[in-house]
This record gives structure tokens, sequence and C-alpha cells, in this order.
């Protein structure tokens, strides 16, 4: 995951399926409103971000066990967002630190996370 893409991986015994989650806050967006000014951006960002949280964490709520995982600090981030959060207390998340992956190398790798609990 990072800032503005989210690919979640269902770990099954089936064929894994990944669904791509896109934030609303593009490249785009923030150079638009950084033309304006350096404050709004960085307002607009904050409060993308906590938006994109938001919907990550109603993702999220589905499941016993999170493995949130990236090149960035959005995992971070996400996680001390979910932390500070009641309603995930009983979610097992983990956080790892991960080069960029294509979809296959992400399956695979949650594969081996989860199959070794």
């Amino acid at each position: 995951m990072d800032h503005q893409n989210a690919h979640l991986t269902t770990f099954s015994t089936e064929p894994m399926i990944t669904n791509h989650l896109v934030s609303t806050f593009t490249h785009g967006a923030k150079e638009k409103s950084l033309e304006k000014s350096e404050h709004l951006m960085h307002n607009k960002e904050q409060q993308s971000n906590t938006a994109w949280y938001k919907k990550l964490g109603e993702e999220i709520k589905k499941y016993d066990g999170v493995l949130l995982f990236g090149p960035t600090d959005a995992k971070l981030e996400l996680f001390n967002v979910l932390s500070a959060d009641r309603h995930f207390e009983k979610i097992k998340i983990d956080v790892v630190q991960a080069d960029k992956m294509t979809v296959k190398e992400e399956q695979a790798f949650v594969r081996e996370h989860f199959s070794g609990r």
C-alpha cells in the first residue's frame, strides 16, 4: 500500500483475489492545490489521507488478521490510525516493510505470512 493505492488480498486456499483501491487525492489534485498555496495543499492532503485511511479501515473491519506492507510510510500511518480506534482492538495487525511488488508477488507474500501462523 501507499498513499494512493492499496491492494486488498484475501488469504484463502482458493485462488487468492486481490482488489485494488485508489485514493481520490491524485497527483493532479495535489499540483492544483499547490498552485493556490502550500498550506492549502497540505490541508487537502491531510484531509484526503484521513478519508483514505477511513475507507481502508472499513475494509479491514471485515477481517481477524491483517498484514500491512509496502514501500512507503503509509502503512505505519494507517496502523497508528487503526491502533487509536477501539473498533480494531481485536484485529491482529502486522506491519512489514516491503519493496514494490507485482500482484502475484503480493499474493505469495501474503500466503507465506499467513501460512506461518
